[in-house]
């Protein structure tokens, strides 16, 4: 299980002159790259990924989808900056690109000089802010990578408007990827039977199986983009069809942006298969 990242710290530049330094040696580090200056009297490590840096300078904390793309939570589309405001900003830039503010309650205050939200806040920001079947991926993925708790469930569905509740008997942290869950949904829309992450001797996991008989992985570039990868897939595929099984890979692109064409193609084959059955 990947580790979750460290949230970057702000350093105020009363705790910095404390540690030694003086504001011409401030200067001189923020000149030469060595410090960054998001906004007055505070100040960041020169490695710290710009989406924390670009909240920072606008007075505010990294939140919603940006903070959990972070953590390497799965959302559908992290497009624009997130971000939460907060009462200690100081001062506001001037935007550089898309933003989308949140000024909602936070339910877990982070610690006054933190860059981010909380990952429970983010999880509940992302969900409100995201099209169902997007917050049920980014809701199994939180899961799935322990960023967020199966005991904190319960205070995240009583802080979310009733109509998202529906969400939660639909929750599989099994899911390995966003894409994964998503074609878990089509699949349960379409009133297959499939089961999840089925272990088959001679082939190994594979993410579905369904109706007994068609098994179905989600690919992405990550993971199939050599030859080596495809050559050791096709051969997987092989093993698979000896047993019986048919297979079929839909890219997760078209499982994200496309999924008609990917339902399309499922109601086919399983079309397909209870004709010959008849």
């Amino acid at each position: 299980m990947p580790s979750v990242p460290a949230r970057p710290t702000l350093r105020r530049r009363r705790d910095l002159l404390a540690d030694g330094w003086t504001d011409r040696g401030l200067a001189r580090a923020v000149a030469d790259g060595r410090l960054l200056k998001p906004r007055p009297n505070a100040y960041l490590l020169p490695d710290t990924p710009v989406d924390v840096v670009d909240a920072c300078r606008l007075g505010g904390r990294l939140a919603c989808v940006s903070e959990l793309v972070r953590l390497g939570v799965f959302v559908l589309d992290a497009d624009g900056l997130h971000l939460h405001l907060h009462d200690n900003r100081e001062g506001v830039a001037t935007p550089t690109r898309r933003t989308r503010r949140h000024w909602d309650r936070l339910r877990r205050p982070p610690a006054p000089w933190s860059t981010s939200v909380e990952a429970f806040d983010a999880v509940l920001q992302a969900v409100r802010c995201q099209q169902p079947r997007a917050a049920l991926a980014t809701l199994d993925s939180a899961l799935h990578l322990r960023v967020l708790r199966p005991d904190d469930l319960g205070e995240l569905f009583e802080a979310l408007p009733r109509r998202h509740r529906v969400l939660r008997r639909l929750i599989d942290a099994r899911a390995e990827s966003g894409p994964e869950s998503l074609m878990r949904l089509m699949l349960r829309s379409l009133r297959a039977s499939f089961d999840v992450q089925v272990e088959i001797v001679g082939v190994g996991r594979v993410d579905f199986v369904v109706d007994g008989w068609l098994i179905v992985e989600c690919d992405s570039r990550g993971f199939h983009a050599t030859w080596e990868e495809q050559r050791r897939d096709r051969r997987r595929d092989q093993a698979a069809a000896a047993l019986g099984y048919a297979t079929y890979r839909p890219i997760a692109e078209d499982i994200m942006w496309h999924p008609g064409e990917v339902r399309a193609a499922l109601e086919g084959l399983l079309r397909g298969r209870s004709a010959r059955a008849r």
